[in-house]
């Protein structure tokens, strides 16, 4: 499957977004903060990604090694995406795929990525 777009957002609602991102490359993580959320991921380039509403309602948390800008919302909570590094030194947006509209959760086979060896 190709890149598609989609809009996602947090659970309120006030943060929203449209993102074009690969629902053939998803993970989770078993990194101490991913596990305890159930997040699934897919990786993107910031060029892929438009904040539509909500920055002044997003809210951020770094931990480890700092180096992804954990954004969530303020009012309710919600991680629907994250900012940082890739591996490869690029910039990239990681955005929390549960928290895309109309996307078959069950539809997806994501890999595993090793976050708590980090």
């Amino acid at each position: 499957m190709a890149p598609r777009s989609f809009t996602g957002g947090c659970h309120c609602g006030a943060v929203r977004y449209e993102v074009t991102v690969d629902l053939d490359r998803t993970n989770t993580c078993n990194c101490s903060r991913c596990s305890k959320l159930g997040v699934i991921w897919s990786f993107t380039s910031p060029e892929n990604f438009t904040l539509v509403a909500g920055a002044d309602a997003l809210t951020s948390y770094r931990f480890n090694r700092r180096i992804i800008d954990h954004r969530f919302c303020a009012k309710c909570g919600i991680e629907s995406f994250a900012q940082g590094t890739a591996p490869s030194g690029a910039e990239m947006m990681a955005i929390n795929i549960r928290c895309l509209d109309a996307v078959d959760i069950d539809a997806l086979t994501p890999g595993r990525f090793n976050g708590l060896d980090l």
